[in-house]
């Protein structure tokens, strides 16, 4: 994505993805290989399929999404920092996370089951990196593989609530990368003027509907110190669920304002 202007608010009809070394990216980069799961050839299969539609989905749908944003001034202001950061977003708005920040090279943490599977291949193929762990499994693995990638340099992301929830509800790996690596957390929020929602998955996943508005909201980066003891961790965590909490508010006005809008448009025909 061809970096925005720092003006509030850009409306484009498409971000353009960056290109740059981190672009160019191994399949497998970022993989924990030890401890993977095996699976069953009907499940193998199921992964393929599953793989190959989501990666076309992705890739149709984003193409047609509208998108603005908001606090691009944040994500440049976090890559002053240093070399790299560490993005912090909702596990449900992984779809157009997905399609918005493709091809950076971003290593992103992937759970070892089915799910985390085929969701791992379909980033892979977007130019996204997997180190394949959770907060239940292989998590400590994944996480120093992550450290070990933005030390090289590279960008780290992360589904604070994932991969099984509690929805909305922070957990404490994505400070504790920032607090290993001193790379910034960039909380991100995106929203969708209109969507289908999975109504039956743990997230409620949001899956844009084709030429939909969308806008990522971007908050200013969040710091932890190398020196952080656990009530400062503890604080910088609370500091990250608030933050993506302001960021779903502020969604929750644009989406109602996009909803009014259209409301009076459909009655003036």
């Amino acid at each position: 994505m061809a970096e925005q202007s720092s003006k509030p608010a850009t409306s484009v009809a498409e971000p353009e993805p960056a290109r740059s070394r981190e672009e160019d990216v191994p399949r497998g980069a970022g993989e924990a290989a030890e401890g993977r799961r095996t699976f069953t050839p009907w499940e193998r299969f199921q992964i393929f399929v599953a793989t190959w539609i989501g990666y076309f989905a992705v890739l149709l749908i984003g193409r047609t999404l509208r998108w603005e944003v908001v606090g691009w001034e944040n994500f440049e202001a976090a890559r002053q920092i240093g070399k790299s950061l560490i993005y912090a977003f909702w596990h449900c708005e992984i779809f157009s996370a997905t399609w918005f920040w493709r091809r950076r090279g971003i290593v992103v943490m992937t759970s070892q089951n089915f799910d985390g599977e085929y969701i791992g291949r379909i980033i892979q193929m977007h130019g996204y990196g997997a180190a394949r762990g959770s907060s239940s499994r292989g998590g400590a693995r994944a996480l120093v593989e992550m450290i070990r990638a933005i030390r090289k340099g590279r960008l780290a992301a992360f589904t604070v609530d994932g991969p099984r929830g509690p929805r909305h509800v922070a957990k404490p790996g994505v400070v504790l990368l920032a607090k290993a690596t001193g790379a910034p957390i960039l909380c991100f929020h995106i929203v969708l003027a209109r969507a289908w929602v999975l109504p039956k998955s743990w997230d409620r996943t949001e899956i844009p509907r084709p030429f939909s508005r969308a806008a990522v909201f971007i908050a200013p980066p969040i710091a932890v110190n190398p020196d952080a003891g656990d009530e400062e961790q503890a604080r910088k965590l609370r500091e990250v669920q608030a933050t993506l909490g302001e960021l779903v508010s502020r969604g929750q006005e644009w989406k109602a304002e996009k909803q009014i809008k259209r409301r009076n448009s459909k009655s003036k025909t």
